[in-house]
């Protein structure tokens, strides 16, 4: 297309200066305050962080929602995926429209829509009560099992696009090769489907747990102030406590960790088509 890389490198580079002045600049500002103090560049701020066993419990919380949001949506996503994908051309295209149909709403009414499922007199404990399993209300709001929930339904629409995608670029014969030969529907998912579909695993879970670990309005709506995740306890260092020093070191925390579930998932699909 380009006679030669200077065409191309000028294109690029009004969108380059761009992204720089608004994003990159201002980023590596808010991360240096982590490491700059009166007596020059230190990680002071990190130990004082990982000293607080609050921050600590905080740390733990939200790798292990973001790890677990991204486990369930891989396995929920596959299922649906290839269920999509298996579909007539004519139905298949009525479903990934609904797939991306939550994608248009605005998190924020997605996420207020499970105060009323999940309330005291939401419909989970009116179905409950009517059942007979309980006599009183089950708090569920404001649990870290509220905050899954929310963050689940909130990207699991990415974890099935991105499968769907590479599901459609399998070949459809290999799982009926592989049925002929002898292997049962597990061997089949576990030593064909996966490989054959890791970039879409790697990319459908570097968003989930990347958008786990960032999102704010779901852990502050259904988690409040006794669910804290990283994003939540940033908006408080800031907005409460003017703590921009706490809030630079939770930045980076948050980016490392989503540049490690990247790197991570991608070993773990490269190790896989090695064996």
């Amino acid at each position: 297309m380009f006679q030669n890389r200077t065409e191309a490198l000028a294109l690029a580079l009004p969108a380059a200066i761009f992204a720089a002045a608004v994003f990159l600049v201002p980023v590596f500002i808010l991360l240096s305050e982590g490491f700059r103090t009166a007596d020059g560049w230190t990680l002071q701020a990190y130990t004082t962080f990982f000293s607080d066993p609050l921050n600590q419990a905080v740390f733990l919380r939200t790798l292990k929602l973001g790890a677990l949001v991204t486990v369930v949506s891989a396995v929920i996503g596959y299922a649906a995926a290839f269920a999509i994908v298996s579909l007539p051309p004519g139905s298949k295209g009525h479903m990934i429209n609904l797939v991306i149909l939550p994608l248009m709403i605005s998190p924020v009414a997605r996420t207020y829509a499970w105060i009323v499922i999940l309330g005291r007199t939401g419909i989970v404990n009116e179905a409950l009560k009517f059942l007979g399993l309980t006599d009183s209300p089950i708090r569920i709001l404001f649990s870290e099992t509220a905050v899954f929930i929310g963050l689940l339904q909130l990207f699991l629409p990415l974890m099935i696009i991105s499968l769907i995608s590479a599901l459609e670029n399998m070949p459809r014969d290999v799982v009926a090769a592989s049925r002929v030969l002898g292997a049962n529907w597990f061997q089949v998912f576990w030593k064909v489907i996966i490989p054959l579909t890791k970039e879409g695993l790697v990319v459908g879970g570097t968003l989930v747990f990347t958008g786990s670990l960032t999102a704010y309005i779901t852990p502050a709506i259904l988690g409040g102030s006794k669910v804290l995740m990283l994003e939540t306890l940033l908006y408080q260092q800031v907005t409460v406590s003017n703590n921009f020093v706490a809030a630079s070191v939770i930045a980076f925390i948050l980016i490392v960790m989503s540049f490690a579930a990247n790197i991570l998932l991608k070993r773990i699909a490269t190790a896989r088509n090695r064996k």
